[in-house]
């Protein structure tokens, strides 16, 4: 089995003005995203809103990026709650022979190791062909992975649970398993996390430093200096200082209108913080158009 490996953006939703996906233009920007340098995206992640957008839109993404030039380079999420709904999403998923999912323990209720090794296992009792990235994100679901509870995944289903995206950040220098790949889920882990063998990043904010997070990745294996690494830095704390989702949708409206629209309770940042971040953009001499820029 080939890990997963690499640079991923976890893309974002495009929406029309009435809030419905709009499905062509983002598969677009996703696509984009590949063309810059990311090894691929994570479809349907936190910041594409996924929680938000209803399962027939998600299913009618799939019909159409399964016609996509990069249809392999994409992690599909999932976004749902329910048990039943997401292993009905995974069928429609891999009927399209998509294998390779992002998984987020549900959200709201409290639980421990024992259940979350109970929910995964009924996915992929359900859907053996699956090929699994586990998300570790405390902020958003209320569970953390421990590391126990992945080496148990990983000894019960090898062949399924093959990574993790951790923006908990509390696995990546700790967990060590063979042919398993981890992700943090933040430029500012990149460098240190590939030193440490982790697999590359999964971040919000790669849909902006595609270029800037891949010719990092690139140095690293190639042995050259690192001169891009600390903007790259720069810039994702530029991002972090406010919602993720707000800020991407604010920087990318500024050349695109269609990126305005935003799915509630989400908005977009108040004219303050907008020009806030893109004053510290432009102090970085940073722009989408030449994100290697000295």
């Amino acid at each position: 089995m080939t890990k997963i490996s690499g640079i991923f953006a976890a893309t974002m939703s495009v929406l029309n003005s009435d809030l419905s996906l709009n499905v062509e233009k983002t598969i677009e920007h996703a696509e984009k995203l590949v063309d810059q340098g990311c090894h691929g995206t994570a479809i349907f992640g936190s910041t594409g809103q996924s929680q938000l957008i209803s399962v027939a839109e998600k299913i009618e993404m799939l019909n159409k990026l399964a016609k996509s030039k990069y249809k392999d380079k994409h992690l599909i999420g999932t976004g749902l709650n329910s048990l039943t709904e997401t292993i009905n999403f995974l069928k429609i998923a891999t009927s399209l022979n998509f294998t390779k999912f992002l998984i987020m323990p549900p959200a709201y209720y409290k639980y421990s190791d024992t259940e979350v090794i109970e929910f995964y296992s009924k996915i992929i009792k359900s859907i053996p062909k699956c090929k699994i990235v586990l998300y570790n994100f405390e902020k958003l679901c209320g569970y953390k992975f421990s590391i126990d509870c992945i080496k148990t995944l990983v000894k019960k289903f090898p062949e399924q649970i093959v990574g993790v995206k951790d923006s908990s950040y509390n696995l990546f220098e700790n967990l060590k398993l063979d042919n398993f790949s981890i992700f943090p889920g933040s430029e500012l882990k990149l460098l240190k996390g590939l030193e440490l063998g982790c697999a590359g990043i999964i971040t919000a904010t790669c849909n902006v430093t595609a270029e800037l997070s891949r010719k990092v990745y690139d140095d690293f294996y190639l042995g050259n200096e690192q001169f891009y690494n600390h903007k790259l830095c720069s810039v994702r704390e530029a991002f972090d200082k406010y919602n993720l989702i707000s800020g991407l949708h604010t920087y990318f409206s500024k050349e695109d209108e269609i990126y305005k629209n935003i799915l509630p309770p989400l908005s977009l940042l108040n004219k303050t913080d907008e020009q806030n971040l893109l004053k510290t953009l432009k102090d970085l001499n940073f722009s989408n158009k030449s994100p290697l820029a000295a």
